[in-house]
C-alpha cells in the first residue's frame, strides 16, 4: 500500500496496513527544531520521519505598505500579515500579541475600502500544479491549507471583543467583513479542488478548555452557514475530496453539526479536552480523526513508556477499524523531551500495524 492509499483509506474509515502519522503545524518550535537537526542530521521532519501527507499553500501577497494607515504608532519589530494585521512578538516565537487595524471601524464603507489581499494573483498559485503533481508522483497524500478560515482571520482584524460585540450591536458591519473574508476563502478552495489536492484543510478555533466561546446560537448564524458554503463548493468541483475541520478546545457541542455540513475528519480533537474514546464510539461511523496525542499533558510531561502507552490505546480504541491520523495536537513546545519525540514514532511502528 503506497503512502496516499493509506491515507485515504485511514480517513475514510476504512482498514490501511497500518495508522498514518505527521506532527502538526510544522512539528517543532525553533528550539525543539534545533535539537532535531542536532539529532538526526537532517532539516525536514517530513521526510525524516516519512509523513504520508504533504501540505500546498498559497504565497503570501506581498507589501504592508497599504496598511500602515491603520496604525497611528506601530511598535518597533512589528509584523503585519496578509490581512493587516499587526504582531508584536511574545515570550516564544510563536506567541504574539495582535494589533487591529480594523479596531476602530464604525462603518461598512470603511470595510469595502479596505485592501484586503489579493491571492489569486497568478504568482501566488501558479506552483500548485507542479507540487501536486511532485507529491502525487512520490504517492504521498496533498492536503491544502486553510485553517484559520472565516472567524480567525475576521477577529485578527477587528479584534474577538469587537467582533463578537458586533454580532449584536453592529450586525451589518460583522455580515460585511465575514463575507469579504468568505468570499476570498472561496477563491481559495476553488483552486485547490480545482488543482487536484486530496484533503482540504479549514479551521477556526471556536472552543476553550472547557466549552465553546460562543453560544452554539451565535455560531449557526454567523459561521455554520459559510462553512457549509465552502464544503458545497469544494465538493461540487471534486466530490471525493476530504474536509478536514481544525477546532482546537472542546467543540464536542458542534460535532453533530460539523457531520452535517459535510465535515469528515475532525482535528486536533484535544484529550485534555474531548474524550477522544467516547466520541470514536459516537461519530466514529462519520468522522475520521486527525491528532489526539496531548500536547498540554503526554508529550511534554510523559515518559517515553507513557507515550507508547497512550499511542499504544488510541490505536487499539480510536484507530479501530480504521479512521485515525496519529499526531500531536499542536506543535511540540521546547519543553517536550526528544526522547518522547522518538517514542511517539517507534510506537507507531511497533502497534500500528492492522492485522
Amino acid at each position: 500500500m503506497t503512502e496516499r492509499e493509506r491515507v485515504l483509506k485511514a480517513l475514510r474509515r476504512e482498514k490501511p496496513d497500518k495508522v498514518p502519522r505527521e506532527l502538526s503545524f510544522g512539528g517543532f518550535t525553533p528550539a525543539l527544531m534545533e535539537v532535531f537537526k542536532e539529532k538526526t542530521g537532517a532539516d525536514d521532519p517530513a521526510e525524516y520521519f516519512n509523513f504520508e501527507v504533504r501540505s500546498l499553500s498559497f504565497k503570501i501577497p506581498e507589501g504592508r505598505e497599504q496598511f500602515l494607515r491603520y496604525y497611528s504608532d506601530l511598535p518597533e519589530g512589528a509584523r503585519i500579515d496578509e490581512w493587516g494585521t499587526a504582531k508584536v512578538k511574545g515570550s516564544m516565537y510563536h506567541y504574539e500579541h495582535f494589533l487591529y487595524p480594523m479596531e476602530k471601524f464604525e462603518s461598512v464603507y470603511e470595510i469595502e475600502d479596505y485592501p484586503f489581499p489579493n491571492f489569486m494573483a497568478p504568482e501566488n498559485h501558479s506552483h500548485f500544479e507542479s507540487e501536486v503533481k511532485k507529491h502525487h508522483d512520490r504517492n504521498l497524500a496533498v492536503m491544502g491549507e486553510l485553517t484559520t478560515t472565516i472567524f480567525e482571520v475576521a477577529w485578527g482584524m477587528r479584534g474577538m471583543e469587537n467582533l463578537l460585540t458586533d454580532f449584536i450591536l453592529n450586525p451589518e458591519l460583522a455580515e460585511a467583513l465575514l463575507d469579504k473574508v468568505f468570499n476570498l476563502r472561496l477563491q481559495q478552495a476553488k483552486r485547490y479542488a480545482t488543482v487536484g489536492v486530496d484533503i482540504i484543510r479549514f479551521g477556526d478555533d471556536i472552543g476553550q478548555q472547557t466549552g465553546l466561546i460562543m453560544s452554539p446560537e451565535t455560531w449557526r448564524k454567523w459561521i455554520k452557514p459559510k462553512f457549509a458554503a465552502l464544503i458545497s463548493a469544494v465538493k461540487d468541483i471534486k466530490p471525493d475530496i476530504l474536509i478536514f475541520n481544525h477546532c482546537d478546545g472542546d467543540a464536542t457541542l458542534l460535532i453533530p453539526e460539523f457531520i452535517e455540513i459535510g465535515v469528515e475528519i475532525l482535528n486536533p480533537v484535544q484529550p485534555e479536552c474531548m474524550d477522544p474514546v467516547k466520541i470514536k464510539k459516537e461519530y466514529g461511523d462519520k468522522l475520521s480523526f486527525w491528532g489526539t496525542i496531548g500536547t498540554q499533558t503526554t508529550m511534554p510531561f510523559g515518559t517515553p513508556e507513557e507515550v507508547k502507552k497512550v499511542v499504544k490505546e488510541r490505536i487499539e480504541t480510536v484507530g479501530e477499524g480504521g479512521g485515525l491520523l496519529l499526531a500531536p495536537t499542536h506543535i511540540l513546545e521546547p519543553e517536550v523531551p526528544w526522547e518522547n519525540v522518538l517514542a511517539f514514532f517507534e510506537a507507531i511502528e511497533e502497534f500500528g500495524y492492522y492485522s
